[in-house]
Order: C-alpha cells, then sequence, then structure tokens
C-alpha cells in the first residue's frame, strides 16, 4: 500500500527554519550533495527525524521557497509507477502540476494537486534513474 516517504518544507529563510525545527523537535539538518539534479544555486538540506525510542523515522528535505507565499509543505507518497498514478490523480479530478522528473541514481518524482487544490507528492523509486 502506498505511504508517505519524505516531505519538504520550504522557507524564507534557510538557517532561521533550520533553528527552529532543531530545538523544536530535535532535527538533525545535513546538506544535500547528491546528483546534480537541482537548479543551479539551489540548496537542499535533509532533514533526519527520529521516533520517542530514538529510532530513524520519516525524512524530510528543507529547500528556499521556489514560487509564492503560499508554498506549503509537500508530503511524498511511495507509489510503484509515477506515471500510473499521475494519469489515476487526473481521471479522479486531480492536477498534476509538476510533471514526473528524475532524481539521478534515486528515482521519479512527480507533484499533484488533489480536488481540493492540497499539494501532494508522488516518488517511485528507481536507482536507474537519469
Amino acid at each position: 500500500m502506498p505511504t508517505l516517504v519524505h516531505f519538504e518544507i520550504p522557507t524564507d529563510d534557510l538557517e532561521r527554519s533550520k533553528k527552529f525545527y532543531s530545538e523544536l523537535f530535535g532535527w538533525n539538518f545535513e546538506k544535500w550533495s547528491g546528483p546534480d539534479s537541482l537548479p543551479e544555486g539551489m540548496e537542499y538540506l535533509i532533514i533526519t527525524t527520529m521516533d520517542d525510542k530514538g529510532n530513524k523515522s520519516i525524512g524530510g528535505g528543507m529547500m528556499k521557497r521556489q514560487n509564492s507565499q503560499q508554498q506549503g509543505m509537500t508530503n511524498y507518497i511511495d507509489v510503484k509507477s509515477v506515471d500510473e498514478h499521475s494519469d489515476r490523480v487526473m481521471q479522479l479530478g486531480g492536477k498534476v502540476v509538476i510533471p514526473k522528473k528524475p532524481i539521478a541514481g534515486m528515482g521519479y518524482f512527480a507533484v499533484c494537486l488533489d480536488t481540493e487544490n492540497n499539494t501532494f507528492g508522488i516518488w517511485e523509486t528507481d536507482p536507474n534513474a537519469k
């Protein structure tokens, strides 16, 4: 069954937001030095979270806000096929606002809107993604 696998937090000030979430929840942040799939000059921080027993929990990311002040957090759901689920989103009355894109060596994602204009992402793991 598809499940939540990643979240992203847009921010106007990376350091201020990092401090806020670190002090509030104890989250750890590390600059991502992954494949060159980010736009030039974009800084992306990987967020590591732990459950109340100290076990690694769902991970996330933080980056500078890309568009309007309305850009909110985005949750990513793991699916077997971004293509199939993108089609299904549209069949059910939603929209695909960022079509399938690769993250080299990791997989593919798309960003969608549900019927109430809530943003969510779909993620397909594929180590052969280019």
